[in-house]
């Protein structure tokens, strides 16, 4: 009781929970994007139902790391080494290593999968904008099936969470607060993001198209080539921004 009273009248303490709020809210982006087009494709009545559901899970996940961080942090001992590097880089590292930690394969698993549901889901959504008569209705996957795939990302998303968190800071009161203020930000965001996503069918081609690049990055980290978060998250903005410009003016032609 006595550290957290002294953790409380820190102000170091307090710079650490903001900045490690502000990092797991920004973490939290792609895993909130990835409920939000999955929610949407579910019938209407289910869609906040499950987004609540997902990101209780999340927090759920990351409580859970939370409380296992020594078993985590062993997450990133070697546990294959293939013997290759790749050729050294600007600072004599190598560009890429094949010695693979479970945190590694966990990363590289779930980035497959982000491409693999991404590029799937792209084509779906061409098809539903196309012409002709091979154009047919997409059933809707079934909330167990929704809740699996949202399961398998937490997990991801989670590891990569927590394993931040332990790199900002020793003090797991911190952390905690920092997990859970930032998944009560998911949360109050949920709704308004998916439902600006059904009502916009060209943001969710930006949406699957910021999942490819996500996915991608998970792979290339897991492959030690790290990619820094602010260039990736620096892009989605960007582009999400020159989105927002494209609806402002097509709503503005739209009432002329």
């Amino acid at each position: 009781m006595s550290d957290i009273f002294t953790l409380a009248t820190d102000p170091s303490a307090w710079a650490a929970l903001l900045t490690l709020v502000v990092l797991e809210i920004v973490l939290g982006i792609d895993n909130l994007v990835f409920i939000s087009l999955l929610s949407n494709r579910l019938p209407e009545a289910d869609r906040q139902r499950v987004r609540r559901l997902g990101i209780g899970l999340a927090l759920g996940m990351r409580l859970l790391l939370l409380s296992a961080i020594a078993w985590l942090v062993g997450l990133t001992a070697p546990v294959i080494d293939l013997g290759l590097r790749g050729a050294p880089g600007a600072h004599g590292e190598p560009t890429f290593e094949t010695a693979f930690s479970w945190r590694d394969l966990i990363l590289i698993a779930g980035g497959l999968f982000l491409l693999w549901k991404a590029t799937t889901e792209i084509g779906h959504t061409m098809d539903d904008h196309g012409d002709g008569a091979e154009k047919t209705e997409r059933p809707a996957p079934s909330i167990g099936s929704a809740i699996a795939q949202i399961l398998a990302l937490d997990l991801v998303f989670s590891i990569d969470s927590i394993l931040t968190a332990v790199g900002m800071t020793d003090h797991l009161p911190i952390m905690i607060a920092a997990v859970v203020i930032a998944v009560g930000a998911m949360l109050l965001a949920a709704d308004p993001l998916g439902n600006f996503i059904a009502r916009n069918p060209s943001v969710v081609m930006l949406a699957l198209a910021f999942l490819l690049m996500i996915g991608l990055v998970l792979i290339a980290d897991g492959f030690g080539v790290h990619v820094p978060k602010g260039y990736i998250y620096a892009a989605m903005g960007f582009a999400g921004l020159v989105e927002g410009l494209n609806l402002f003016s097509r709503r503005r032609n739209a009432t002329h």
